[in-house]
């Protein structure tokens, strides 16, 4: 069931334009061959590859309103009522798909045209309430009505509520179910309502032209076309793109429960259109798209949150490159990963270079239906995040026409559904006054101010890329000024009177307090705070017999771990100098780093005693398993430090490449 919920996306629709796609790569826009043709009509037909998979999930979830496309028009002026319903009767004559219901013929879902008919408009006068109560309850209905479920076997699959605010203002609320329709029919939608209304209200008749084609013959042209040898091709390079996908590990705000929730908010933001434009050279220079350059500053952003290496996000194609279907109302959006590889460090050009390649490669395997790729993928199943990826991003290209009613002027109005398919889901438009984004994000994982952080700091890590593309990944700046100031100078503010007590003491005295408490935990291996003292004792004493105390430095080259922490407070209890030597470098560095120190002894373990007397230049090495076997005391030893005294010594690369010692 989870698998499936990746697969459609009702409220934004994204990628790149075709157009575009063709400027920087015509080969990547191509189309299929032989166009969908008029079929002759009969009882029931197949279901295209999309609303099969969202037919499956309205029989595991009835009724659920994931799939939901609602739609909000605010209408200011005189409105004629009546002629707004016969549009509205119309535009469901016109397109047979918003007269489609499904039905099971032989255990086989089918889809089912009916017959042509008015379209109800309930009016719902909230004119006599106080201002503030209307506009609650606008947001009220207005949610429920986007929430309210759908029938797929009775319909109708299309719904139309028209609120009465003032004597001339109105918002008529359309919603329709996924599998019928997607973003680009409402725009499809809005664009025959402002012909049609404009028409009745005048008494005249339909000036639009009968459609060629409908949805069930492009239904049956897909599947036609869509299998044997063709289809094989697609999913072979799906396959092989997505092979060992692994999940975003973008910390959460609340642990995930034992299935994928799916209560939802919005969080609205703007990009100003100095950045858009910059974005858009950016990309002209780079030979990319806009949708390009912003998706590589989203995988930048996902790569320094999670530190992976190997990112994966969701985007939806429109999926209506024919000129024939471009007019229908009709489920053709389709889902793609979009899998970029950010190992390296790359410069940001570079990172948009890879970007690139991957989404064109995707664009020339765009009509493979979305879950027929997770079935050929295969990721392991988990039933708390969506498959093949979890976090979704695109950038709005769907032609929303510009409405014009005579009389009326026209608005969208903000709806909320409270729902969220995905984890993250980041969709963005391009507006005169630069990007408008809105943020779609799971609640039950995420809180409101970590969504604001995380995109504040995409659009400064946006801005960065814009002024010097060829920094690194890692360099881009993240910070807003604001909050540059809060972590370097705020919370920098630690500053605070020496005490007398030394570290080891303070440690001491939390061993009297809680001796049995659990001090350390490292895998299955744990120490209570007695039992680490105990032990870090009998290495301080084991090296005060060889020697060692003030000033005088002793390497710890050891795998971290609880074995680790023993020596090292071994090493400060002894009132020694620590100096930690990290097994993953070079030997001949680590060998330069205990002649530079003045290291006298090397702490190893036996994993690591062939590397430390490779690098202890002539200095003795002991062995923690064999200083702890020789049964010195555990008592704590008598401190002659001071609190000015040296503790440790750290090294630096240094700009030479010499490392420096702190």
């Amino acid at each position: 069931m989870s698998q499936s919920k990746a697969g459609g996306e009702a409220q934004r629709y994204g990628g790149s334009t075709s157009s575009e796609v063709e400027s920087i790569a015509p080969e990547a826009a191509s189309t299929p061959p032989s166009p969908p043709k008029k079929k002759k009509r009969k009882k029931s037909f197949p279901l295209s590859f999309g609303q099969q998979r969202l037919w499956v999930l309205d029989q595991l979830e009835p009724g659920s309103p994931l799939y939901n496309v609602p739609g909000a028009l605010r209408l200011s002026g005189q409105l004629n009522v009546s002629a707004l319903e016969r549009s509205l009767g119309e535009i469901v004559a016109r397109h047979e798909a918003l007269r489609t219901t499904f039905a099971q013929d032989e255990g086989l879902p089918v889809q089912r045209i009916g017959e042509a008919g008015a379209v109800p408009l309930e009016v719902v006068d909230l004119s006599r309430l106080e201002s503030a109560a209307r506009g609650a309850e606008l947001q009220r209905l207005g949610s429920e009505e986007a929430r309210k479920p759908f029938d797929l076997s009775r319909g109708p699959l299309l719904r139309a509520r028209l609120l009465k605010l003032e004597p001339t203002e109105h918002v008529l609320l359309l919603t329709m179910h996924h599998i019928v329709s997607d973003a680009w029919s409402v725009g499809v939608c809005f664009r025959e309502l402002g012909v049609l209304y404009s028409a009745f209200s005048l008494g005249q008749p339909s000036p639009l032209t009968p459609l060629a084609v409908q949805y069930v013959d492009y239904t049956l042209w897909q599947r036609q076309w869509l299998q044997g040898e063709v289809l094989d091709k697609q999913l072979a390079y799906w396959k092989t793109q997505l092979a060992g996908v692994e999940p975003l590990d973008l910390k959460t705000d609340r642990p995930r429960g034992p299935m994928q929730g799916a209560r939802g908010a919005l969080h609205r933001f703007s990009l100003s259109r100095e950045l858009m434009e910059g974005l858009k050279a950016l990309s002209r220079k780079q030979g990319t798209t806009l949708f390009m350059t912003l998706l590589a500053g989203f995988n930048a952003l996902l790569a320094r949150y999670t530190r992976q290496q190997d990112i994966v996000v969701g985007t939806s194609v429109a999926n209506r490159g024919r000129a024939e279907i471009e007019g229908l109302i009709g489920f053709f959006i389709n889902t793609l990963a979009l899998r970029t590889q950010v190992d390296g460090n790359p410069r940001f050009t570079e990172l948009l270079e890879r970007v690139r390649k991957v989404t064109l490669e995707a664009y020339t395997h765009q009509e493979t239906p979305f879950d027929r790729v997770v079935e050929a993928v295969q990721p392991e199943r988990d039933l708390t995040r969506t498959p093949l990826f979890q976090v979704f991003f695109e950038l709005q290209n769907a032609p929303l026409p510009k409405v014009d009613l005579p009389g009326l002027q026209l608005s969208l109005a903000d709806l909320e559904t409270g729902t969220a398919k995905f984890d993250l889901a980041v969709g963005m438009s391009e507006t005169p006054d630069g990007l408008q984004a809105t943020v779609e994000y799971n609640t039950e994982l995420y809180e409101r101010k970590t969504v604001e952080r995380l995109m504040s700091h995409y659009q400064v890590l946006l801005k960065g890329a814009v002024e010097q593309p060829e920094k690194r990944l890692w360099q881009l700046p993240v910070l807003g000024e604001g909050e540059r100031r809060t972590v370097l100078e705020k919370w920098n503010q630690t500053g605070r009177e020496e005490g007398p007590e030394l570290f080891c003491e303070l440690f001491e005295k939390q061993v009297e307090k809680t001796p049995e408490a659990v001090a350390v935990v490292c895998g299955e291996q744990a120490l209570s705070y007695r039992q680490l003292n105990a032990q870090a004792n009998r290495v301080a004493h084991a090296l005060k017999a060889r020697g060692a105390g003030l000033e005088k430095v002793v390497g710890v080259v050891q795998e971290r771990g609880v074995g680790y922490l023993v020596s090292l407070l071994g090493v400060l209890k002894a009132d020694a100098v620590y100096l930690p030597l990290d097994p993953a470098l070079p030997a001949p560095r680590l060998a330069g780093l205990v002649k530079q120190s003045g290291c006298q002894w090397v702490l190893s373990e036996e994993k690591t005693r062939g590397l430390a007397q490779e690098i202890a230049q002539g200095q003795p090495v002991l062995e923690r398993e064999g200083v702890l076997a020789e049964g010195r005391g555990e008592h704590n030893p008598k401190h002659e430090v001071e609190p000015k005294s040296l503790a440790y010594v750290l090294y630096t690369s240094g700009s030479t490449g010499v490392p420096k010692g702190r």
